[in-house]
């Protein structure tokens, strides 16, 4: 499965978001400057995640971004389909053999195959949430600051 650049950015987003759950809004130019998204992009990105209601605007002076569900209800997968679309299966291949001069095409042979490959992947991407990621990124940089004293 190829997850485009957008969701990428869009999940990097949305856990700046999630490890600044509960603060003020973040806002667009410093989840930015912290991810390393160009900050163009990352405001059509938010605006995208917000008409699917995973994100809050708030504006002002003091405005910015909020989550707009709490980091253990929003999976990768909600945030890849409100920026890339459905992940939902594509046109079934059939599971019926076709032969092309005698042989089997390699597509009939690998149809359910790849079917199951993306119900795997699917399903990963559905049970991994962001506050999963959150708790994952936490520990990693406790580490790495504990690399650094000793």
């Amino acid at each position: 499965m190829k997850v485009s650049l957008k969701a990428t950015y869009g999940i990097m987003a949305a856990l700046d978001l999630a490890l600044h759950n509960g603060t003020a809004p973040v806002q667009a130019k410093t989840i930015a400057k912290r991810q390393a998204i160009p900050l163009r992009f990352l405001e059509q990105v938010l605006h995208a995640m917000k008409n699917a209601g995973l994100v809050e605007s708030v504006r002002g002076a003091q405005g910015g971004y909020t989550l707009g569900k709490k980091p253990a209800d929003v999976s990768l997968a909600d945030i890849v389909e409100a920026l890339d679309g459905p992940l939902s299966p594509g046109t079934p291949r059939g599971s019926a053999a076709r032969r092309l001069r005698g042989q089997l095409k390699p597509d009939a042979l690998l149809a359910d195959v790849w079917e199951r490959v993306h119900q795997a992947e699917l399903s990963v991407m559905g049970t991994v949430t962001l506050q999963e990621l959150a708790e994952r990124q936490q520990q990693l940089e406790q580490e790495r600051t504990l690399m650094y004293h000793i």
